[in-house]
């Protein structure tokens, strides 16, 4: 199979494609800020191997600067261009090789080219901090075609952006009971297949942070969109294998080209 998905929660994946492993948003904490991790182990040493880690946007939840130093020394890191500045953790990462990149930027590692690509979302490192960054998604080019969001909402020239995919990670939830501007719920998310097209999606970005203390507080934002997204893919994008994985769980879609 060309391409292993492996999902460890939230916006945390590792790809691995043409003998590269690429980790998307590394986050692994048990607790950030107001936020508890109420499902899924967090993510143990073995996850942290990457080849390449990408930062979408430079919210704390998807640009964690302790999780990304326990990458080890040489990993490459693609950042939204300005983020050095806006973040001044990541200018003490000095064992990673930081590249700073924008959309339509493409950095080939090994065998893969990973193409940088629009976000409609806020991009600010919150809540302090004047400089802006583009919120980014990543196309992966190796074996498949692996679309990563990040964080987005949808728009107009989503399909002309990302261009053809085999594969998308698509955000379905979030950390809260309400989600705001530019993101994806699970029916937003579905009309991104139909959108995109892929032949295959994983769901991302739901079920694992909720606020301290809210537990109880619209519980169905946090059970539901992994569910609710593989319902509606089947009604509005059937023809799409939708892969909805457990924490850690790894699938490997067969989207040989």
């Amino acid at each position: 199979m060309p391409v292993e998905i492996t999902w460890w929660g939230h916006a945390t994946c590792t790809v691995a494609d043409s003998g590269v492993r690429v980790l998307t948003d590394p986050l692994f904490a048990r607790r950030l800020a107001h936020l508890r991790r109420r499902r899924g182990a967090v993510p143990p040493p073995g996850a942290w191997r990457a080849d390449v880690a990408l930062v979408s946007h430079l919210h704390a939840d998807h640009l964690h600067v302790p999780s990304l130093a326990r990458l080890a020394p040489g990993t490459r890191l693609l950042v939204p261009r300005g983020a050095p500045r806006a973040v001044p953790g990541l200018r003490r990462l000095t064992h990673l090789r930081v590249t700073e990149v924008a959309p339509g930027d493409a950095t080939p590692v090994g065998d893969l080219v990973v193409r940088a690509v629009p976000a409609r979302h806020d991009g600010r490192r919150l809540p302090l901090g004047p400089h802006r960054s583009p919120a980014l998604g990543f196309v992966l080019e190796g074996e498949a075609r692996t679309y990563f969001a990040g964080d987005t909402g949808l728009f107009d020239s989503m399909a002309k952006e990302v261009g053809p995919v085999d594969v998308a990670l698509l955000p379905v939830g979030g950390w809260g009971p309400h989600l705001g501007e530019g993101h994806l719920d699970a029916g937003r998310a579905a009309e991104a297949l139909v959108r995109l097209a892929p032949r295959c999606a994983v769901p991302v970005h739901y079920g694992t942070y909720w606020p301290i203390g809210m537990d109880a507080v619209r519980p169905h934002e946090f059970h539901a969109p992994g569910a609710e997204f593989v319902r509606l893919a089947a009604l509005r994008a059937p023809e799409v294998a939708v892969h909805r994985l457990e924490h850690g769980e790894s699938v490997r879609p067969g989207v040989a080209r």
